[in-house]
């Protein structure tokens, strides 16, 4: 046994059959994915200038301070986990709203401009399903197709992963003076990411 801090979560409101059944649909759409279709897992995160507190090396007696700017700014970005390449695919804004999920979706279709079907496994949170999403898939995305998560499942969402390391490796603790520096070291840090998963792929298909 250990004593830690336990993670608030709520509780998913569908029958657990229900919920299993969406999974596994996810499950196997990942697993038998045609060559010429891709899959993504998408999920929005707030970078805020006031940094994460969070455990730090410090020497015995002393306590670390984290200089915090007071007020608080923020930045949001979409991201999309490609399940293949694990490559990183985002886009920013100073809001987060239904045009920062579309910027990603035409992202997307510029990155996958030779997929037949691009598919899209994301939350239910409520910007992915509103009529400018919808206007969206009906034009300019028709070939992306979303897979919506039983609700408050963050755990089968993969790209979950990927902004708990950003918050754990950038911005807590963080000690950076402004929005813009912040943002070059959250960008530096999943550029870096990208081009470890791209050489792990290349090692992977050498061998």
């Amino acid at each position: 046994a250990r004593r830690g801090k336990p993670r608030p979560r709520v509780q998913c409101p569908w029958h657990p059959a229900a919920k299993t059944r969406r999974l596994n649909q996810i499950a196997h759409l990942v697993a038998s994915l045609p060559r010429n279709e891709v899959a993504v897992y998408e999920d929005e995160v707030d970078i805020h200038l006031n940094p994460k507190i969070g455990l730090d090396w410090m020497g015995l007696g002393q306590q670390k301070d984290v200089m915090t700017p007071g007020q608080n700014e923020k930045r949001y970005m979409a991201g999309a986990l490609d399940v293949r390449t694990k490559q990183l695919h985002w886009v920013e804004a100073e809001k987060k709203n239904a045009w920062l999920f579309m910027d990603l979706l035409k992202l997307l279709t510029k990155v996958y401009a030779r997929a037949r079907v691009i598919h899209v496994i994301l939350d239910n949170y409520k910007i992915h399903s509103s009529n400018v999403i919808g206007i969206a898939l009906a034009h300019f995305a028709r070939r992306v197709r979303l897979h919506f998560l039983p609700p408050y499942c963050p755990d089968y969402n993969r790209i979950e992963r990927v902004w708990q390391d950003v918050h754990a490796n950038v911005t807590r603790n963080h000690k950076c003076p402004g929005m813009m520096e912040l943002m070059c070291e959250v960008r530096y840090y999943l550029q870096k990411r990208n081009r470890r998963a791209f050489d792990g792929m290349s090692q992977n298909s050498a061998a």
